[in-house]
């Protein structure tokens, strides 16, 4: 049967307004989404996020393009991110140093809570406590023993300043109440150098970075910084069993929106997201890598992100941070 153009003007002049709102909206996603990567090309993070966007336009029938702006400590990508349009189409893949940045950083273009709508986090793992061989050490213990006895303590080494390898090295310091010179470095492949050279002491290093080290027996691991023992190193304590309390830190990676973005378009994505990080190379990467696979609600990771920010804000300002 077929409906006059004056006939089908009418039946859809008799729609109620929202029914027509609901009828113009395009289906999401309809075009390429842009993930940002806060770094550089090449590095950890960087191939996890492109094992992730080829997942994600597997379930979602569009590309998921990945777009690296590093510096400013993940911050610059992080800005284009918070000032993106609120659509689905702009996305940040976060890890921790999302937190840490915002942490010891006031005058950030950005607010690390109010900019952004939490999408889902992947994964979270421990970092690992490791120390040069030069130091002959081979627990937390001999670490404090050695530290209260040698004039001017130890050094340990980071990534850079305000990175989750230097605040968890200064969370040490001060619970456990040692001298310790930080020593940062522009990236974890010099810290690792001079690590292995015995120029620097203790690093706390991401798994990925120090793992073929472990493994080969150049580097002994004194603990995790994580509350629960690591799966890939069931013998090594948590910083906890080896007598520093309450020390829980881990790294972490997930994705975030700008502020605002639709709650459909959000659950969308978190769907996309979560079977996207549970299905292979992701899911193997991840566990490979130290970390324990997680699906939060959008919620949940917004209480887990106000939670590590207010962690490293703390640690933050026994250093006179944030920075100005």
């Amino acid at each position: 049967m077929k409906i006059s153009l004056c006939g089908a003007l009418i039946a859809a002049m008799a729609l109620p307004p929202l029914a027509l709102a609901v009828a113009a909206q395009p289906v999401y996603p309809s075009r390429p989404i842009t993930m940002i990567v806060p770094f550089s090309a090449g590095g950890g993070t960087d191939s996890i996020a492109r094992d992730m966007a080829r997942n994600m336009a597997d379930r979602l029938g569009q590309p998921v393009v990945i777009d690296n702006r590093g510096g400013a400590g993940g911050a610059i990508g992080a800005d284009m991110v918070a000032k993106a349009k609120p659509d689905g189409y702009t996305l940040l893949f976060a890890t921790s140093s999302f937190a840490t940045n915002a942490a010891i950083t006031v005058d950030l273009p950005y607010d690390a809570v109010k900019s952004f709508t939490p999408v889902a986090m992947i994964g979270r793992g421990p970092l690992l406590v490791v120390a040069s061989p030069q130091l002959g050490v081979k627990r937390m213990a001999d670490v404090i023993a050695v530290a209260k006895t040698r004039p001017g303590g130890l050094n340990f080494c980071s990534a850079g300043n305000g990175s989750i390898n230097h605040l968890a090295g200064e969370m040490l310091r001060q619970k456990a109440g040692l001298q310790m010179t930080h020593v940062p470095f522009k990236g974890s492949s010099p810290a690792t150098v001079e690590l292995l050279s015995g120029r620097v002491d203790l690093f706390f290093s991401t798994v990925p970075t120090i793992l073929p080290f472990v493994r080969d027996g150049k580097l002994p691991v004194l603990a995790v910084t994580s509350a629960q023992r690591s799966p890939l190193f069931p013998g090594v304590p948590t910083m906890a069993e080896a007598g520093i309390a309450s020390f829980d830190v881990s790294t972490w990676w997930g994705v975030l929106a700008p502020a605002k973005t639709p709650a459909a378009i959000v659950e969308a994505l978190h769907r996309a997201i979560n079977d996207a990080a549970a299905a292979e190379p992701v899911k193997g990467r991840l566990v490979s890598e130290g970390a324990d696979p997680v699906q939060l609600t959008p919620a949940a990771f917004g209480q887990e992100l106000g939670k590590e920010l207010a962690l490293w804000r703390a640690v933050a300002s026994h250093l006179g941070m944030p920075l100005r």
